[in-house]
């Protein structure tokens, strides 16, 4: 044989030398569940090893990060019933917790990057990402409150407006309006192709935000298209988004692969709770070996062409990659 592809991993030298995808805790962006409890930190059962943290919590939580390499984060409110309505005012008032806290992270912490959450169902009592009337969600009525909500958040000192709400037209409607409040610095990771999936369900314990009544396919994708996620992404880069986020990440690499292939800006996976809390669950019962499986499975994401990676395993990979060093 004259061709032998085993001679370049032979030696763990090599095979380090020829790596073709590196993953670093600098491409990972850390969830946090933001709650207004006087409980510092509240388990979350459906995921293990995830909390709903208060501020003080927020600032443990953010300094220990720090000190494994991770600067990024997205941060989710986790709203009391009693504070929702249907239109989803609590979201746009400026001295919510939700902002309020923001201010307090960014002086506490100015070198980080904050994202934040944009959509309704968080602060709504439908538990819809939209407008909801006669059990139809509505897409141009919502788009201005979801404006809003960011030129709020962006002045709260939010760096990546994140807009997971999947209304049409919305990221232009956020951009024309964070432009027009001169905060044209502020940039926008979409939720390009954001998928009707049942991987959700975690997350939604999380923040108690399930819809009341119907589900969420007449906005969310069908996780059966793959072209129309083009679709969706130029749309996106034509109404002025800066990253293109797909999610959830496992069970989509092939929509993530087919953006990366299509576009020029930044591509974002949500290795959303679903995924996390079944390998938790697997390792738990001794099924896989977590130290082995979680690195591979966000290697595989960013193999697939994810240049940033939203995932609650970030901790975990930044102390073992820090561990590895």
């Amino acid at each position: 044989m004259l061709n032998r592809p085993r001679r370049n991993r032979k030696h763990p030298v090599i095979r380090e030398m020829i790596e073709e995808t590196v993953l670093r805790p600098s491409n990972l962006i850390y969830p946090i569940f933001l709650s207004d409890s006087s409980v510092e930190r509240e388990a979350i059962s459906s995921l293990p090893d995830q909390f709903r943290l208060n501020l003080e919590g927020v600032f443990r939580e953010i300094e220990a990060c720090l000190e494994l390499g991770l600067k990024t984060f997205v941060l989710f409110p986790v709203v009391p019933e009693n504070l929702k309505d249907s239109q989803a005012t609590y979201g746009l008032k400026k001295d919510n917790f939700y902002l309020e806290a923001i201010r307090k992270i960014k002086a506490q912490f100015p070198g980080i990057v904050l994202m934040s959450d944009v959509a309704l169902d968080p602060y709504s009592s439908d538990g819809h990402d939209g407008l909801v009337k006669d059990g139809e969600i509505l897409n141009d009525e919502t788009l201005p409150i979801l404006a809003q909500m960011s030129v709020e958040q962006a002045q709260a000192g939010i760096d990546i407006i994140g807009p997971s709400d999947m209304m049409d037209g919305r990221v232009r409607e956020i951009r024309e309006a964070l432009d027009k409040h001169q905060m044209e610095h502020v940039s926008i990771m979409s939720y390009t192709a954001k998928y009707a999936s049942a991987f959700y369900g975690p997350f939604r314990d999380a923040l108690d935000s399930a819809p009341k009544s119907g589900d969420k396919k007449t906005y969310q994708m069908n996780p059966a298209n793959k072209k129309e996620a083009l679709r969706e992404a130029e749309l996106d880069e034509m109404e002025g988004a800066d990253f293109l986020m797909v999610k959830p990440a496992l069970a989509y690499l092939d929509v993530i692969h087919v953006l990366k292939e299509n576009s020029m800006l930044p591509i974002a996976a949500y290795n959303v709770s679903g995924e996390y809390a079944m390998l938790k669950a697997a390792c738990a019962n001794g099924w896989l070996e977590y130290d082995k499986a979680m690195p591979e499975m966000l290697l595989s994401m960013k193999r697939a062409g994810a240049d940033s990676i939203l995932t609650y395993f970030a901790k975990d990979f930044a102390a073992l990659y820090k561990k590895l060093l």
